[in-house]
């Protein structure tokens, strides 16, 4: 079946590439540099896991992240103007990243050659998995034929529904990536203190503190328990997934846990993915980023 808009994500929404393929969805990646100096394209010059690996290995070494520029979009918003299709391009928060304006910058390009083309370009207001699972929903608006006016509002509705619950390893790449903030103000200079926080409507707010990995991991999950709980909607009616940085034994352990933790407090959910979270984002949590990431579905089953 032709579709008829098209979903593009910068890539901060961390979908797995063959989901990507599966979906017939177009993601702009961003750069990662080690040494400032050479910029690597993730996902094509250098891979998550090698991306992981390197920071494991090169303890000390914090790396940096680029977004994709002007011709990076152009480059991909181009073949469709030129078909007349219509575009959505979902990007990471404003808060975080420039990538948005940019976006903006190469859809006012392409319009002086094809001042008809349809580019909607969206704050995600949210970023790695989460904004993937948002990615999602907007490819389950079009391949169910929600049209492309109708589907840029539902998307636009269910946005602010969107949370990240979770936790790092330690502060240091927080610190040195500059997203610290409010976090740094709970969390203090306390030597060993891991942070809780949550994501919402582009930001980070602190939502916790504890010393050992289990105690942030089970406050991540009972922040989610309560985000559902005080929901009007059932469970059934949210998109949920894990996120995780290098270690995916832990990852799949914690869901476990998830899930059983869920079903205790009488919420039954049935897909629950894990993604690896991927460079853009990994530059400022470091190599051990776990967390719960919901959104309200698009179209209720």
């Amino acid at each position: 079946m032709r579709e008829e808009y098209h979903i593009i994500s910068d890539g901060s929404c961390d979908l797995p590439p063959e989901l990507v393929q599966e979906k017939n969805i177009t993601v702009v990646p961003f750069y990662v540099s080690f040494d400032d100096k050479k910029y690597l394209k993730e996902g094509v010059d250098i891979g998550v896991r090698d991306f992981y690996q390197q920071m494991v290995d090169r303890k000390g070494v914090y790396p940096k992240s680029c977004m994709p520029g002007i011709k990076d979009y152009e480059e991909v918003f181009l073949p469709y103007a030129r078909e007349g299709l219509p575009v959505i391009c979902i990007c990471i928060t404003t808060k975080f990243s420039g990538s948005m304006q940019t976006a903006l910058n190469a859809r006012e390009m392409v319009l002086e050659t094809y001042p008809e083309a349809k580019i909607q370009v969206i704050d995600a207001t949210v970023n790695t998995v989460l904004q993937g699972l948002y990615v999602l929903e907007a490819v389950k608006l079009r391949d169910s034929g929600v049209p492309y006016e109708d589907a840029i509002r539902r998307l636009e509705e269910i946005r602010s529904t969107g949370r990240i619950f979770f936790t790092v390893g330690d502060m240091e790449y927080l610190k040195h990536g500059g997203r610290i903030g409010k976090v740094a103000a709970v969390a203090g200079s306390i030597l060993g203190i891991r942070p809780v926080i949550t994501l919402k409507q582009g930001e980070i707010f602190p939502s916790g503190i504890g010393r050992s990995r289990k105690k942030t991991t089970e406050k991540s999950l009972e922040l989610l328990v309560d985000y559902m709980k005080a929901s009007k909607l059932s469970a059934d009616c949210y998109s949920l997934a894990l996120g995780f940085g290098y270690d995916y034994q832990e990852a799949e352990e914690y869901r476990a846990h998830v899930l059983e933790t869920l079903r205790k407090n009488g919420i039954v959910v049935e897909e629950f993915p894990i993604y690896q979270i991927g460079a853009g984002i990994g530059v400022h949590t470091g190599p051990y980023p776990l967390g719960l990431g919901i959104i309200e579905k698009a179209i209720h089953d």
